[in-house]
């Protein structure tokens, strides 16, 4: 019994002080993270601010393009076969236009189904220019933060240059303690700026590629849904057509469009 229990307390002992040794290389990193920034100068803030800005733009988009957000998949399949079995009720293509992206653009088709093709197309490419534009929101910021940062460094670079060439004129060369400031301050900027601005361009690319496979995706869909409608007989939802106006605001009415 007092082996276990020596044991136990050695146990609970070794406990502690991993977590206060933990604890002290938390604080020690807060403090060097600290130190870095003082020795950065004021031009950290605004690299600060445009990494927090960064990292909020990286983070919304990836939770909001997302396939299943965008562009979910067998959704035009889907469409068609209530179509083909005259489900398309009103409630369905709301649903549809608020479900998703490619969804709204399917329900502009359904709208102007009435139409000849190339202008149910044309209907189609105006809505799709507005879900373009609203998937590729904030990414001109994001694009922004890439380029800016690295010439907040290289500024940061030569006032701390400047501070240095100013102490050397004054104070000479003899004392390097007095022109460290100077050339910590123009190195700590310069990697400051690169190490928000490397990500940041990184993730700004990814997100335009992204977009143009989702904008492709949703354009062979909204493609198939046309000619699948132009080579039936026109469907048509709860016995009426839809106006294409009323589908573009959010406003659904299922009664037959006026001429």
């Amino acid at each position: 019994m007092a082996i276990e229990s020596a044991k136990s307390h050695c146990h609970e002992r070794g406990l502690r002080c991993g977590r206060l040794l933990a604890s002290r290389r938390t604080f020690s990193g807060v403090c060097g993270l600290l130190e870095l920034i003082k020795a950065g100068g004021w031009l950290m803030v605004p690299i600060l601010l445009c990494s927090v800005v960064a990292m909020g733009i990286i983070a919304e988009r990836f939770w909001t393009l997302q396939s299943r957000r965008i562009a979910p998949r067998n959704l035009a399949a889907q469409v068609w076969q209530w179509a083909q079995r005259g489900e398309l009720t009103a409630e369905r293509v709301r649903k549809l236009q608020e479900g998703s992206s490619l969804g709204r653009i399917l329900a502009a088709g359904l709208s102007a189904q009435h139409l000849d093709r190339d202008r149910m197309k044309e209907h189609i490419e105006d809505v799709g220019r507005h879900v373009v534009h609203e998937m590729e929101r904030y990414l001109n910021s994001l694009g922004t933060i890439a380029s800016i940062t690295p010439l907040l460094g290289l500024l940061g670079t030569v006032i701390g240059m400047i501070k240095v060439f100013a102490v050397i004129t004054t104070q000479g060369i003899g004392d390097a303690g007095v022109l460290a400031g100077g050339i910590s301050e123009a190195l700590v900027t310069t990697a400051a700026g690169l190490t928000v601005a490397i990500p940041a361009l990184m993730f700004y690319r990814y997100f335009r590629g992204r977009i143009e496979a989702l904008v492709v995706t949703m354009e062979q869909e909204a493609l198939k849904m046309v000619e699948a409608l132009h080579s039936q007989p026109s469907t048509q939802v709860d016995s009426g057509q839809v106006d294409s106006r009323q589908v573009d605001s959010g406003r659904f009415d299922p009664r037959p469009a006026k001429n």
